[in-house]
C-alpha cells in the first residue's frame, strides 16, 4: 500500500520537480523506484515461502467489493519488472533527453503510471484491477501523445483500443459480480463453480479475451502498439517492452485456471497467439525502422505468451514466467540502444546505418548480448525460455499430431525471430562505415542498457536461481507445488534439436535477407487491421455528424422539436392503446389544486402573446412561483423553497442576458404564431393529461414509506428529503454535484477572457431617470443591507438542513440568490468582481465532499456517514459526517453562481457600458 502512495505522491512532485532539476529529476525518481523494488525484496521470502502479503480495506461492502491487495508469486514477478525496469529507464532518461526539453510531464506521468501497474498487478479484486487497468491506459495515452503533434492519432489509435478491452473487462467484472456475488479474485480462482457456464460462461470468456487480446496487442488488434512508436523511446521501452503490454498477460495468466477447463478458452488463446507469434515476426522481419521492428517482435513475443497460457499446464507457465522476465530484459535493452542509435546517428533506418561498432563498440557488444537473448541462442536467458516453450507445445495434452504442428509453428517464428535479430545487428553494426564521426555516448547512457543486456546473460548461466520465483508462480496459479528444475543445458532433448533446427532455418533466413526483403515488401496482409479501424473510426464519427446534425445550430426549433415530437406522439399512443388507469385516491384533488392551475394556464397564455422580453421572463418567474406555491401546499417545504430560489436565480441570470438584448422579440407572422401556438397547446394538453392519468392514484410507495419511518434512527437525521441526498445516496449526490463543478468550469473556460468585469464606480450626470447607477440606488441600499441577513440566512439553512427543511443545496441557493441580486444591482462590487474566485470556490467543495466520504471507511463503506454526539455545556448536540458533505455541495452552488454571474455579466455595447468602453 505504501509503494502506491509513494508512487502517487512521486507523481505529484515530479513536476514541480522536474522543472527545478530538468531532465535529472530521474536520478531521484530511479532512486526511489529503487527503493522500492528493495521493499519488494524484503518480502520475497515471505511470498516464496507459500505466504501470500495480503490487504484489504472496505470499499462496497453491499457487493463485497474492498481495496483488496495481495503478493503471491505472480504479482511478486511482475512488481519486480515494473520497478526494475523502471529504475533503468527513469535513469536513462537523464542522458536521453536534451538539457532544456520541453516539460511535457514525463515523470510525473511515468510515476502515474508505474504506480497503476503496481495497483493492477496487486489488486486481489476484480473492480479495483479495473480501476488500475484504466489507468494505465489513461497514463500511456498521455505517454504517448506528449511526444508532439505526430504522435497525437497514433495516441488516439491507442486509447481507442485499449479503451474498447477496458470496457470489455468492466462487462466481464459486472458479469461476475452478477453471477458469482462477489468480485475477490483469489475466492473466485479457489471456487470456479462460482463464475458463470453455458451462455454468460461464453460471453465471460470471451470479454476476459478481448480485454487481454487488446491491451497486448494481439491479432487483429495489434496495429495500436506499432504507431505507438511515435512515442519517445524510453516511453515505447517502458511501456511497450516490459510492462503496459504486459498487463494482458498478466490478466490471462491470472485468471487461466479459472478458465482452463474450458475449450472456448483454450482454442482462442492458442490460436490467436501462434497466429500473431508468426505474423508479428513476419511483419518484423519486413520493417526496416529499427523501433517498428522491435514493436512488431514485442508482438510476435507476446503471441508466444499468449500461446503458453492457452496450453495452460504448469509446464507451460513455467516457460510463460522464465520468458516474460527474459522478454522485459531483452527488449528494453533493445529500445534502449536503438534509442541511442537514433541519439546518435540521426536515423533508424537499419539501411542507412553500417559500420557503427568501428565507432560504438560497446553499444554494439550490448546490442548483441540482447539479441542472442532474443534470438534464443545459449547461454542467455532467451535460449532457456525458448527450450522451455518448445518442450511445453511438445507435451501438450491432446492428439500426438498437436504437439508437434505447435511446435512447428513455434519453431517458424523462432527461425523468423533469429533472422530479424540477426539483421538488427548486422545492418546496424557490419559493413562499411559511412558515419565516421560518430562517437560512443557516455557511460551514464549506455549504463541502464548494460545493466538490464548483462541481466540477460547472467540469468542464462544462474536460471537455477528462478526456481523459488517460478514455482511460486505456480503455486499461485495452478494451486500445486513443483520442481521447475531450470538449466541453461538440460541435455540431448527434442527441444535442443528444434531449438537446432530454429537456428539453421533463421540462419538460411539471414542469408537469403535480399531476396526474401524484396518478396516480402511484395506481400502484403489481404485486409489491414489499421484501415479497418480508421474506416470504423470515420463511419462513427460520420454516424454521430449525422445524429447531431438536426439539433446543430442555435435556433430554438431544432432542439425543441424532437422532444415536443417525442411527446405529442407519446399522448398519440396513449390514445389510441387506451391503457387502464387505476382509481383515483379520495382527497387526492382539493379545490386549491384547481385554482393554481389555472392561474398557471392563464399565466403561461399571457407568456405565449408577450412581445416584451421581461415581461415574459416575469411571467415565467411567475409560473416557477405558482408551482413552488404549490409544493408547499403538498406538504413538500424542501422543494418548495428549491424551486423558489431557483426561479429567483433564473431571474437574475436573465437580467444579465437580457440587458444585452433588444427589448422586445422580434416580429414574425401571424401564420407562425399560429403554428407555435398550436404546437404549444398541444403539447400542454398531452403534458396535463399524462400528469392527470399518472398522480393520485396511488398510495406511499414502500422505498417512500421505508425512508420516512426509517430515516432518523438509521441517520440520525429527521429531515428526508435531506438525508436521503447526503445519507442514503451521497454518492449520486457526489456525482451530481460533480457536474454542477464540470458546468461551473466549464462556464470559466468557455467564457475566459469575453469581458473584465471591473467595476469603475456608478456614473453621475445624466439624471436619476437615464442613470444606471443612480437608479438603483434604493436597491442597492436594501441589498446592502439585506445581504448580512441572507448570508446568516443560508448558514442557518445549511446547519439545520439534516433536522429541517434546509441543507446544503438549498442553503447554497439562497446565498447565490443573495450574490446575484447584489451583483445585478452593484455589478462590479470588489469582492463580485473577483472572476477567479468562483472555480477555486467550486474545486474546494467538491474536494471537501470528496475528502468527507473517506471517513466512511471508518464504518466501511466510502461516504458513509458516521453519526455521533459531543456535549456542550449542559446540552448534548447531534454531529454527523454528512454536515461536513453539505458544506462541500454549499460551496460548490456559491461558486457556480459566482461563476455565472461574474462571467456572464458582459458590458453591453447598446447600453454604452462604461466597463466596455475602458476595455475599448
Amino acid at each position: 500500500m505504501w509503494t502506491l502512495v509513494a508512487l502517487g505522491g512521486a507523481a505529484l512532485i515530479a513536476q514541480p520537480l522536474q522543472h527545478r532539476l530538468g531532465r535529472t529529476t530521474g536520478w531521484p525518481l530511479a532512486a526511489l523506484f529503487l527503493a522500492l523494488l528493495g521493499a519488494f525484496a524484503s518480502q520475497a521470502p515471505t511470498v516464496l515461502a507459500g505466504r501470500p502479503v495480503i490487504l484489504e480495506f472496505p470499499w462496497i461492502a453491499t457487493l463485497d467489493v474492498a481495496f483488496r491487495l495481495r503478493l503471491d508469486g505472480l504479482s511478486l514477478m511482475f512488481c519486480f519488472i515494473v520497478l526494475g525496469v523502471g529504475t533503468l529507464i527513469l535513469a536513462y532518461c537523464t542522458r536521453y533527453f536534451p538539457k532544456h526539453a520541453p516539460d511535457r510531464g514525463l515523470f510525473a506521468l511515468l510515476c502515474l503510471f508505474a504506480m497503476a501497474m503496481l495497483g493492477l498487478v496487486l489488486a486481489d479484486d476484480l473492480l479495483l484491477l479495473f480501476v488500475f487497468w484504466e489507468l494505465t491506459t489513461i497514463s500511456s495515452f498521455f505517454l504517448i501523445g506528449g511526444a508532439g503533434p505526430s504522435a497525437v492519432l497514433p495516441a488516439r489509435q491507442a486509447l481507442l483500443t485499449t479503451v474498447s478491452g477496458g470496457l470489455a473487462l468492466l462487462g466481464a467484472v459486472v458479469l461476475v459480480s452478477v453471477t458469482a456475488g462477489t468480485t475477490r479474485i483469489s475466492l473466485l480462482l479457489e471456487n470456479p463453480e462460482l463464475l458463470p457456464d453455458g451462455g454468460p460462461g461464453v460471453a465471460l470468456v470471451l470479454l476476459v479475451f478481448l480485454a487481454a487480446v487488446a491491451k497486448s496487442a494481439q491479432v487483429p488488434l495489434h496495429f495500436w502498439l506499432p504507431a505507438a512508436m511515435a512515442a519517445s523511446t524510453p516511453v515505447s521501452a517502458y511501456l511497450h517492452a516490459a510492462t503496459m503490454v504486459k498487463a494482458g498477460i498478466y490478466l490471462l495468466m491470472r485468471l487461466s485456471p479459472a478458465f482452463s477447463g474450458r475449450p472456448l478458452w483454450i482454442v482462442l488463446l492458442l490460436t490467436t497467439g501462434l497466429v500473431t507469434a508468426l505474423l508479428g515476426a513476419t511483419l518484423a522481419l519486413k520493417q526496416h525502422d529499427l523501433k517498428a521492428l522491435l514493436a512488431y517482435s514485442t508482438v510476435s513475443q507476446l503471441g508466444f505468451l499468449v500461446a503458453l497460457i492457452g496450453v495452460g499446464t504448469p509446464e507451460a507457465f513455467e516457460a510463460a514466467t522464465v520468458h516474460t522476465v527474459a522478454h522485459a530484459l531483452f527488449k528494453a535493452t533493445l529500445f534502449m540502444l536503438v534509442g541511442i542509435i537514433d541519439h546518435e546517428a540521426g536515423s533508424r533506418d537499419v539501411r542507412r546505418l553500417n559500420g557503427l561498432r568501428k565507432t560504438m563498440p560497446v553499444t554494439a557488444a550490448l546490442t548483441a548480448l540482447a539479441a542472442l537473448s532474443l534470438a534464443g541462442i545459449p547461454p542467455a536467458l532467451g535460449f532457456v525460455s525458448k527450450e522451455k516453450i518448445l518442450a511445453a507445445f511438445l507435451e501438450v495434452s491432446g492428439p500426438p499430431w498437436l504437439g508437434e504442428a505447435l511446435a512447428g509453428v513455434a519453431v517458424l517464428a523462432s527461425a523468423l525471430t533469429f533472422a530479424y535479430g540477426f539483421r538488427l545487428f548486422h545492418g546496424t553494426f557490419i559493413g562499411p562505415l559511412t558515419q565516421p564521426s560518430l562517437h560512443e555516448p557516455t557511460w551514464q547512457f549506455l549504463l541502464p542498457a548494460a545493466v538490464a543486456a548483462v541481466a540477460g546473460i547472467v540469468l542464462g548461466f544462474a536460471v537455477p536461481v528462478l526456481d523459488p520465483l517460478v514455482e511460486e508462480v505456480i503455486a499461485a496459479t495452478h494451486g500445486i507445488v513443483t520442481d521447475p528444475h531450470l538449466t541453461l543445458w538440460p541435455g540431448l532433448s527434442p527441444e535442443l534439436l528444434l531449438s537446432a533446427l530454429t537456428i539453421l532455418l533463421g540462419t538460411v533466413l539471414f542469408l537469403a535477407r535480399h531476396p526474401v526483403d524484396r518478396w516480402l515488401h511484395r506481400w502484403d496482409t489481404p485486409v489491414r487491421a489499421e484501415d479497418l479501424f480508421d474506416r470504423g473510426h470515420d463511419s462513427v464519427v460520420h454516424l454521430g455528424a449525422g445524429v447531431g446534425a438536426p439539433t446543430a445550430g442555435f435556433a430554438p426549433v431544432r432542439h425543441l422539436l424532437p422532444v415536443l415530437a417525442l411527446l405529442v406522439a407519446l399522448g398519440v399512443s396513449a390514445l389510441l392503446l387506451r391503457p387502464p388507469l387505476g382509481p383515483r385516491i379520495s382527497g387526492a384533488t382539493v379545490v386549491e389544486d384547481w385554482f393554481l392551475a389555472a392561474i398557471i394556464t392563464s399565466t403561461v397564455a399571457g407568456l405565449m402573446v408577450a412581445r416584451s422580453r421581461v415581461a415574459a421572463v416575469s411571467l415565467m418567474g411567475l409560473v416557477g412561483f405558482v408551482v413552488s406555491v404549490w409544493f408547499l401546499l403538498l406538504g413538500a417545504p424542501d422543494l418548495a423553497l428549491t424551486q423558489l430560489l431557483i426561479e429567483v436565480l433564473t431571474v437574475a441570470v436573465a437580467v444579465l442576458v437580457l440587458r444585452r438584448l433588444p427589448t422586445s422579440f422580434h416580429p414574425v407572422r401571424r401564420t407562425r404564431t399560429a403554428v407555435v401556438l398550436g404546437v404549444a397547446v398541444a403539447c400542454g394538453a398531452v403534458a396535463a393529461a399524462g400528469t392527470y392519468a399518472f398522480t393520485g392514484r396511488r398510495e406511499l410507495s414502500p422505498g417512500g414509506r421505508y425512508f420516512l419511518t426509517e430515516t432518523e434512527e438509521l441517520t440520525g437525521g429527521s429531515n428526508a428529503v435531506n438525508t436521503v441526498l447526503v445519507d442514503f445516496r451521497a454518492l449520486d449526490t457526489l456525482g451530481e454535484v460533480t457536474v454542477l463543478a464540470v458546468v461551473a468550469l466549464g462556464l470559466a473556460a468557455l467564457l475566459h477572457g469575453t469581458s473584465p468585469s471591473g467595476w469603475t464606480g456608478p456614473r453621475t450626470g445624466g439624471g436619476p431617470i437615464h442613470n444606471e447607477a443612480d437608479n438603483l440606488m434604493v436597491i442597492r441600499v436594501w441589498v446592502r443591507l439585506l445581504s448580512p441577513i441572507v448570508v446568516a440566512l443560508s448558514v442557518y439553512l445549511l446547519f439545520r438542513g439534516h433536522y429541517s427543511p434546509g441543507g446544503g443545496f438549498v442553503a447554497g441557493l439562497v446565498g447565490g440568490a443573495g450574490i446575484a441580486l447584489a451583483h445585478v444591482s452593484a455589478p462590479g462590487a470588489p469582492l463580485l468582481s473577483e472572476r477567479r474566485l468562483g472555480p477555486p470556490l467550486v474545486g474546494f467543495g467538491l474536494l471537501v465532499a470528496a475528502l468527507t466520504g473517506l471517513l466512511g471507511f471508518v464504518e466501511g463503506s466510502y461516504l458513509r456517514s458516521l453519526h455521533g454526539e459531543v456535549a456542550l455545556f449542559d446540552l448534548t448536540v447531534g454531529v454527523s459526517t454528512a454536515l461536513l458533505f453539505d458544506v462541500g455541495l454549499y460551496l460548490v452552488v456559491i461558486g457556480l453562481v459566482v461563476t455565472a454571474v461574474n462571467r456572464m455579466d458582459i458590458p453591453s455595447e447598446e447600453s454604452g457600458d462604461p466597463r466596455r468602453e475602458e476595455r475599448t
